[in-house]
């Protein structure tokens, strides 16, 4: 029987254990008992914890996700204009959390588990909304709707397209790098409809 009190350390070091071990395997052939071990539990403990794999996977993306938020809300507090807030929103999408090989291997992960998973599919809705509205909110200032909308999902696909490459090229794409191409493709779209 578990500790009381324990529950919440135990679970996040099951959702720690799951996103290091998709980091190593770099699939979702991860098991509940590779993930327990990882996190010095029983895999029964996992399975009360969180119920089977599926669940432990969300649990992490909510985790990475949860993570991500605190980024961009940090990212957004130092910028000063609309222009600043929709690159803080690129800053904080290839932040050192949210860019390292084993969150990178999860969003890939992920994207594959909401292919069969409503949960999965869902929880990647929610992060994709929320994305395209903390995008548009500060471009509509600058621009049009129409433009505001196009210029958000091409933002969006790239920062998506980027995570898929950062997982399957080697040598991994640099950071600082990666920031500048989408925002360099931003400050490109803005200048062409000011013309």
């Amino acid at each position: 029987m578990p500790k009381v009190g324990m529950e919440p350390i135990r679970r996040k070091e099951l959702i720690d254990a799951t996103i290091l071990e998709i980091g190593e395997i770099g699939s979702l052939n991860v098991t509940v008992g590779k993930i327990a071990k990882r996190a010095g539990v029983s895999s029964a403990l996992a399975h009360h914890y969180f119920g089977g794999k599926d669940q432990i996977l969300l649990a992490a993306m909510r985790s990475i996700l949860a993570r991500y938020g605190l980024n961009v809300k940090r990212e957004m507090a130092l910028a000063t204009t609309s222009i600043e807030r929709v690159e803080a929103v690129i800053k904080a999408s290839f932040h050192l959390d949210n860019f390292s090989p084993q969150v990178v291997a999860s969003w890939l992960t992920f994207y594959v588990l909401a292919q069969t998973s409503d949960d999965a599919q869902r929880l990647l809705q929610v992060y994709s909304r929320r994305l395209q509205s903390n995008l548009v909110y500060d471009l509509l200032k600058l621009t049009n709707r129409e433009n505001a909308e196009r210029i958000a999902n091409g933002m969006a696909s790239m920062i998506d397209g980027f995570y898929i490459r950062q997982a399957l090229q080697k040598p991994s794409s640099d950071r600082l790098e990666t920031i500048s191409i989408v925002t360099e493709y931003l400050h490109f779209q803005l200048k062409n409809i000011a013309n």
